[in-house]
């Protein structure tokens, strides 16, 4: 075996209350897809942040090529070799592609030579892309290639990816991967971070898996089924979801041709949108990131007043009511953004709860908050639905994003809307985590709840949805029964590439 690309041994790293790493030790080799693997909390994050430069380690060492690597910050980092394309992007969507890659460089060279070094490097690999279009222009895809070019022009070492596929249609990942062999195939060693272990399994030579901060094993992932990982990482057997369908009940939301201007330049508008959902129905709607969903979710959710009868609950229209009317009739929502729209990061779980279920759950009584019920609720949720946190008066900041993301789904699950409208429902959430996600979601639409999950996550909606539908430039596609259809189908009609006049909208009835 030739002499490991970077070295971690015994790296620990704690903080008040949590070890986040314990005595973590594995090896990278220059052109290996190394895998990283854990549940939420389980101190990936930590980890990369350490290599990154971004966080420092109490104990344990790092080699880069033999030699000692101290990263004291991600500049430094980047000077040895190591770059690291993030879940969340940062850009700047008034300004054009070669600008924003220019911000992340150290000493940037004139506009016009680094436009045609993007244009060079950018169609060298397989993601080609125009240096003067302007970031907000761009899909989710695309923008995730000005990220990956920012780091590719730096000639990296190692490549650390966190949740690169998040946001991707099947044929984007596709590309993507074909990337990375290419990288693969010139040395490049690859940092992997997925809740996705399909693409683990199809990508990676080698998973290393992390438990509760402490490395459980390293494995071969084509060799090991997706089942046999997700269990490693959770260390017990996996619940698979399952749902009992029947007949479906009378109508609960009705849309009919909702059409609705974004409220900001980069937003996408919604045009003659129209759907129904009935009792007992999960309807899923797939699209790439920026074609719609939130204005979607505010437009049913009440964020958003539309015009009249465009929006109707049970025969009944709510187009103008807010979402405090339209909760307290039964129509809840979780957004997508967890912290800072689901949540507001610096107040408590208890105060988090109160904000969501106040008028549900009787909170309010002659103006006076009852902050009992507040609690007692916040302590419903974190342990009907596993929430790691020390308790609920800790702020919502502090929980892992998958913990959090628990929170937020169980907190609206658990005051029994008759609609739910879901974004994203197990973004960055581990497996474990996540079944138990779609099988509340499941549960609840066996209880007579009609359910919407907006989700990039194909495999999710082929899962629990009953009907599916696509979303793309603010244009629903013809509603179709989610069984018969396949995953490159999904993914042409999320690409805009359906027909609407070749597919008939299904009924559930």
């Amino acid at each position: 075996m030739t002499q490991p690309l970077l070295s971690l041994t015994g790296l620990t790293k704690a903080y008040p209350g949590v070890i986040a790493n314990s005595d973590v030790s594995f090896d990278i080799h220059a052109g290996e897809v190394h895998a990283l693997l854990g549940e939420n909390g389980a101190g990936k994050s930590t980890l990369v942040k350490m290599i990154y430069g971004l966080v420092k380690p109490d104990t344990g060492t790092m080699k880069l090529n033999g030699a000692p690597f101290v990263p004291v910050a991600p500049s430094a980092a980047r000077l040895s070799g190591v770059a690291m394309v993030f879940q969340h992007f940062s850009l700047f969507d008034a300004l054009n592609v070669a600008e924003n890659i220019a911000l992340g460089m150290e000493n940037a060279p004139k506009q016009r030579d680094l436009a045609a070094k993007i244009t060079e490097v950018s169609h060298q690999y397989g993601l080609p892309l125009d240096p003067y279009t302007r970031v907000g222009d761009l899909s989710a895809g695309e923008r995730q290639r000005v990220e990956i070019i920012r780091c590719l022009l730096q000639n990296p070492k190692i490549l650390i990816m966190d949740e690169p596929t998040s946001v991707l249609t099947p044929q984007e990942v596709e590309i993507l991967f074909k990337t990375l062999r290419q990288l693969k195939s010139e040395g490049t060693a690859i940092l992997y971070i997925s809740h996705k272990l399909e693409e683990i399994r199809t990508l990676c030579d080698t998973a290393t898996i992390l438990r509760l901060g402490k490395k459980v094993a390293t494995c071969t992932p084509a060799e090991t089924s997706a089942k046999e990982l997700a269990e490693m990482m959770v260390g017990e057997t996996l619940h698979v979801p399952e749902r009992a369908v029947g007949d479906f009940g009378e109508v609960l939301l009705k849309v009919d041709d909702l059409s609705l201007r974004a409220p900001t330049e980069f937003g996408t508008s919604l045009k003659n949108v129209t759907f129904d959902v009935r009792a007992g129905e999960i309807l899923g709607i797939g699209g790439v990131a920026g074609n719609g969903q939130d204005e979607l979710l505010g437009a049913l959710s009440g964020e958003t007043v539309s015009t009249p009868a465009s929006v109707a609950l049970k025969g009944q229209d709510i187009s103008k009511m807010g979402p405090q009317g339209r909760r307290a009739l039964g129509v809840l929502a979780a957004p997508e953004e967890r912290l800072g729209h689901a949540a507001v990061p610096d107040m408590s779980l208890s105060e988090n709860a109160l904000l969501s279920a106040a008028v549900r759950k009787g909170m309010v009584k002659g103006g006076f908050l009852n902050w009992g019920k507040a609690k007692s609720f916040a302590d419903e949720i974190i342990k009907a639905f596993d929430v790691r946190t020390p308790g609920a008066a800790n702020a919502a900041r502090s929980l892992s994003g998958g913990n959090l993301q628990k929170f937020v789904i169980g907190r609206e699950v658990l005051q029994d809307p008759d609609v739910l409208i879901v974004n994203q429902p197990t973004w960055g959430v581990d497996a474990s985590a996540a079944a138990a996600i779609r099988q509340s979601l499941m549960d609840l639409a066996e209880k007579g709840a009609a359910i919407i999950v907006i989700s990039q996550d194909l495999d999710e909606l082929m899962e629990i949805s009953d009907h599916f539908a696509a979303l793309n430039e603010g244009r629903l596609s013809a509603i179709r029964p989610i069984q018969g259809l396949t995953v490159e189908e999904i993914g042409l009609m999320m690409g805009g590439a359906h027909d609407a006049s070749s597919t008939t909208a299904e009924s559930a009835a």
